[in-house]
C-alpha cells in the first residue's frame, strides 16, 4: 500500500513538472514569435492614421492577449481592444500560419473572440474581469488598486481608434468623463481579481477549444 501511495505522489509530482515545463515552453514561443509582416501592412490600410511605430505597439498588444489566453487555463478571455481585435482578424485570415501558431502556443486552435467592453460604464462581465486581472498580472499592476492601465486596455484611446473602447482608471471619482468611456476601477475585484485564471465563472469560449 505504501508503495502505491508513493507511486501516486511521484506520478503527481512528475505531471506537475511536465505541465510547468510545457507552459514555460509555450510562453517562450509566444514571446519570441515573429508575426507575419503583412499583418501590420493590412492593419495600416484599415487604420491609415497609424504610423509603423504605432502598428508595432498594436502587435505588442496582440502578443499580450495571447499570453493572457495561455495563462487563463482555457477559460474565456474577452478582447478589450478593437484595434488589437482587427490585428487578430488579419492574422486569422492566413489560416495555415494561424493554425501553426495556435498548435505551438496553445496546443489547440484558439477561437476568435469579438472585441467587447464592459456592459456599461460601471458593470463588467466575467470575460472582461478575467482579461483585466490577467493583463494586470503580466504588467505587475495591482488589479484591485491600479496606478495605470494595462496596455491592451489603453491602446484604443492612445491610438485614437474611432470605434475603439476607452477606459479611465476611475472616471467617476476623478470626473474623467471622456464621452461614454468605461471606468476601469469598476471592472470588478470579486471573482475577476482573484485566482490564477481570473476566477470568473464563465468557462469556454474564446480561450477554450480542443485539448492538448
Amino acid at each position: 500500500m505504501i508503495y502505491l501511495i508513493l507511486g501516486m505522489v511521484l506520478l503527481f509530482t512528475v505531471s506537475i513538472f511536465l505541465l510547468g515545463a510545457k507552459s514555460h515552453k509555450r510562453t517562450a514561443y509566444i514571446t519570441a514569435y515573429q508575426f507575419p509582416r503583412y499583418i501590420q501592412e493590412k492593419l495600416g490600410q484599415k487604420h491609415p492614421h497609424l504610423n509603423p511605430a504605432q502598428l508595432s505597439v498594436v502587435q505588442k498588444g496582440m502578443r499580450q492577449y495571447f499570453l493572457m489566453c495561455l495563462n487563463a487555463n482555457k477559460r474565456m478571455v474577452a478582447m478589450p481592444s478593437q484595434v488589437v481585435d482587427d490585428y487578430w482578424h488579419e492574422f486569422i485570415l492566413n489560416t495555415k500560419a494561424y493554425r501553426e501558431f495556435c498548435r505551438s502556443a496553445f496546443g489547440r486552435y484558439l477561437d476568435h473572440v469579438p472585441a467587447e467592453a464592459m456592459r456599461n460604464r460601471t458593470r463588467a462581465q466575467d470575460g472582461i474581469k478575467r482579461a483585466w486581472r490577467l493583463a494586470c498580472t503580466l504588467e505587475h499592476i495591482n488589479p484591485q488598486n491600479p496606478t495605470r492601465l494595462p496596455l491592451i486596455f489603453v491602446l484604443d484611446s492612445l491610438l485614437s481608434i474611432a470605434d475603439g473602447f476607452r477606459y479611465s482608471l476611475d472616471c467617476e471619482k476623478k470626473g474623467e468623463d471622456s464621452g461614454g468611456g468605461y471606468c476601469a476601477s469598476h471592472i470588478g475585484c470579486g471573482g475577476g481579481c482573484s485566482g490564477s485564471s481570473g476566477g470568473c465563472g464563465s468557462d469556454g469560449g474564446g480561450c477554450g477549444g480542443g485539448g492538448d
